[in-house]
């Protein structure tokens, strides 16, 4: 049996402090520590549904407001993605995921290509969902996608509730990843024509 893919990345600036390590070959384990409780439940559902361990370990400026925290964690937990998948050899490169989470409707697709690109589209009604303000969903989700260098889609195709549709974001980024990053024993090398993504 092949070794698990596993990234770890540390990251100090003067805003935060974070260690994030992620298993993409896990269980669903997480050990979440962001200092912003609606966020370490965004995290542990995509560590879930996902079935990645994840660990996060974030000191941040909380005192200022929750943006640092959470783009910065986006940076880490995409690069860390990236070092995980080192090459991209045998993985089906695409996936996605269509999620209902009771009233609403989110759309994810991942396309692992190399080049970031986000296109996000919510329908937020509320500036806040506990401590985390809702417009930083997009930000955690813009980090991501440039630092691990992946061409992502979200689409709120229903909305309502908006701790719903912000959990439905991340539990279908977390499948739509988890399909992207399958190992499948029919390719043999790297699934581009240009040979790399």
């Amino acid at each position: 049996m092949s070794e698990n893919r596993i990234g770890k990345v540390s990251r100090k600036t003067k805003e935060t402090d974070i260690e994030l390590s992620i298993n993409i070959d896990g269980s669903g384990k997480s050990d979440i520590k962001t200092g912003i409780g609606f966020f370490d439940h965004m995290l542990d559902g995509f560590a879930r549904h996902g079935l990645f361990d994840l660990n996060v370990s974030i000191s941040g400026d909380l005192a200022v407001d929750c943006h640092h925290t959470i783009e910065d964690c986006g940076i880490v937990l995409g690069t860390a993605i990236k070092k995980a998948l080192g090459n991209k050899a045998g993985i089906r490169r695409y996936g996605s995921c269509i999620l209902p989470m009771d009233e609403t409707l989110v759309l994810c697709a991942i396309d692992l290509s190399g080049r970031p690109y986000l296109d996000f589209d919510d329908k937020f009604t509320v500036e806040r969902i506990g401590y985390m303000d809702t417009e930083m969903v997009r930000e955690f989700f813009y980090a991501i996608s440039y630092s691990a260098g992946m061409n992502l889609h979200i689409q709120v195709l229903k909305s309502g509730n908006n701790h719903h549709m912000a959990e439905a974001m991340f539990k279908a980024f977390a499948k739509a990843l988890d399909e992207a990053t399958i190992k499948d024993p029919r390719i043999i090398d790297i699934l581009s024509t240009k040979g790399t993504l």
